[in-house]
Parts: C-alpha cells; sequence; structure tokens
C-alpha cells in the first residue's frame, strides 16, 4: 500500500517509469515460466517412454541454465546497486 501512496504523491514521470520496471519485471517472471513450461512439456516425454537416463540429462541441462541465469542476475543486481 505504501508503494500505491507513493505513485499517488509522485509525478507523472516517476510514475511511468516505475510502471515501466514493472512491467519489464513481469515479461522476465513471463519468460522464465515459459521456460520452465517448455522444459516440463520436455521432460514429460521421456517420462512417459520410461527414459530415465534422457529425463535426468534434460533436468541436469536446466539447472545448469538456470544456475548460469541466476548468477548473470545476481552478477546485474550487484553492478546495479553499486
Amino acid at each position: 500500500m505504501d508503494k500505491v501512496k507513493q505513485l499517488l504523491k509522485s509525478s507523472l514521470r516517476a510514475r511511468v517509469e516505475v510502471l515501466e520496471q514493472e512491467v519489464q519485471e513481469s515479461r522476465q517472471l513471463n519468460m522464465r515460466l515459459a521456460e520452465l513450461l517448455d522444459v516440463v512439456t520436455e521432460l514429460l516425454v521421456p517420462l512417459a517412454e520410461r527414459d530415465e537416463e534422457a529425463a535426468r540429462r534434460l533436468l541436469a541441462d536446466y539447472r545448469n541454465e538456470v544456475d548460469s541465469t541466476m548468477a548473470g542476475d545476481r552478477v546485474e543486481r550487484d553492478d546495479d546497486a553499486s
């Protein structure tokens, strides 16, 4: 609620900037959700075929990708803070 009160008191330009940031965050979350959905879909086929090795490889690849993405996000946030 405090964020809403601040938005109402601030200038239109500041309000638009905040809203643009929130839209960008939403886009990033939607992209991550879509990527996760792709992985789940790809995972269902090997599991349906009882190919556990393929499922393990897919999960390992996904974990590596997420770890590298999250590490990149942490670096970007650290850079933004300075």
